[in-house]
């Protein structure tokens, strides 16, 4: 594909497609792709929020803001991850950096930055939202939505999930998160989950790969309800958090959240 971006370190490949939403399209491993492969899939970015948010509405002090609806009734996963993103500064082998404006239909304007290092065994994400020069402070998420393979596809059993969370977050009628912190239950999960500590999930395709999922976000939503793919996502709060757990972004306080995966190959 054109506008891809290669990181090459040790046995790791990792592409990225700038012009899709600057999302990851593939993570291999000794050749063997971890993520679920497509358009719509790999690992995208959600930013100014993740998740869904209630009916698209979202408050900033007295004023209500309308997002499009685009999983009815609900927004979601924010606006950036099929938008076009510009170099932030020149790639190397291993590192790369891209950045993309907040526009319409997102009521204010800011930056989002995305940089990727890549090492033989993890590779570290960071994203960074800032108020653009003269704006004004408005509320945000950001977040990582990675579809990992079930499996890898060489024979091997299919993933296993690890973790151990504070809580859950109840879903509602609606999908969205109630208020009620619960004990964790069961998968299979299209959940979130408390971990103050920062999240740690690690995953694990018997006799192949262990990956771990770790970051200071305290967040995570597990969502494993798909045959082909499980995803992982950390992010900096919970779905409906515009409205439950606001994040100010302010002139000077940008949004940071990093995440890394590390890996080793078992067996």
């Amino acid at each position: 594909m054109e506008n891809e971006t290669k990181l090459t370190a040790g046995d790791a490949e990792l592409t990225l497609e700038p012009g899709n939403g600057c999302r990851i399209a593939s993570l291999k491993v000794a050749g063997t792709e971890l993520l679920r492969q497509g358009d719509r899939f790999g690992a995208f970015l959600m930013v100014p929020w993740a998740g869904r948010t209630e009916n698209g509405v979202f408050r900033n002090g007295g004023v209500t803001h309308q997002l499009p609806v685009d999983a009815a009734p609900h927004a979601i996963h924010g606006t950036v991850r099929h938008r076009a993103w510009q170099e932030a500064a020149p790639a190397t082998a291993t590192t790369a950096s891209y950045h993309v404006e907040l526009t319409d239909p997102w009521p204010y304007p800011g930056r989002v930055t995305h940089t990727v290092e890549l090492a033989p065994h993890s590779v570290k994400l960071t994203l960074s939202v800032e108020v653009a020069p003269g704006g004004d402070s408005f509320p945000a998420q950001a977040g990582w939505h990675p579809w990992w393979n079930r499996n890898l596809g060489k024979g091997g059993q299919d993933v296993e999930l690890a973790f151990r969370a504070d809580w859950q977050e109840e879903r509602g009628d609606n999908h969205l998160p109630n208020g009620n912190r619960i004990t964790p239950k069961p998968g299979p999960w299209d959940d979130c989950f408390g971990m103050p500590d920062g999240v740690d999930v690690t995953l694990t395709w018997p006799g192949e790969l262990r990956l771990e999922v770790q970051s200071p976000a305290q967040w995570v939503v597990v969502y494993d309800e798909q045959p082909e793919a499980v995803c992982v996502e950390p992010q900096s709060g919970p779905p409906n958090g515009l409205n439950t757990t606001p994040r100010l972004v302010t002139p000077i306080d940008p949004l940071e959240i990093t995440t890394t995966w590390s890996w080793h190959r078992i067996g």
